[in-house]
């Protein structure tokens, strides 16, 4: 068989594979130190825990108070001849808070408002202090604006004029 079919074939396999495998799955639920497991089954439930009977036969097996260090493990549930495994580890605290999805979209969309919102007002403003001349009222005159006069030549840099080499006789050209 080529590659080039082998991989396609390969592919359905794992998703029929995969499909076959989650068709009775697991429900866990954990709120605060309460966790929930939900037996897909719902006849002759049986809950074993590291292969130890629990004494329940409800499909819902309810931990109150769940401990890590104790309640950590495999977990099975069904009939004798066909036992469901769940391996459970989970992590709790009590001082948790549950969101709903409309609560957390809800606070996103209401920062995003107040952000555009500050957007547009730091837009608004720059905006018209463009046309603003000067940092400060009343230093400027207003009216015709004044022309300034050149500035007044360095002295220190005053070109060569004949008659002047004197000042300037000690200089030597360096050639380098």
């Amino acid at each position: 068989m080529k590659l080039e079919l082998a991989l396609p074939v390969l592919g359905l396999l794992l998703c029929v594979a995969d499909t076959v495998a989650q068709q009775n799955p697991f429900t866990v639920v954990i709120s605060k130190t309460k966790v929930t497991l939900t037996c897909p089954l719902d006849e002759g439930v049986t809950w074993k825990k590291e292969g130890q009977d629990l004494k329940i036969t409800d499909s819902i097996y309810e931990i109150e108070e769940y401990e890590s260090s104790k309640n950590d493990g495999e977990y099975t549930c069904g009939a004798t001849g066909n036992p469901l495994k769940l391996h459970l580890k989970a992590k709790v605290c009590e001082s948790c808070e549950e969101l709903d999805v409309l609560t957390v979209a809800g606070v996103i969309i209401a920062d995003l408002l107040i952000t555009l919102g500050v957007l547009i007002l730091v837009y608004y403003f720059s905006k018209n202090r463009k046309g603003r001349v000067g940092g400060s009222a009343g230093v400027h005159p207003r009216g015709q604006k004044m022309v300034r006069p050149p500035p007044v030549p360095n002295p220190d840099y005053e070109p060569i004029r004949k008659g002047q080499r004197e000042v300037y006789a000690g200089l030597q050209s360096r050639g380098f």
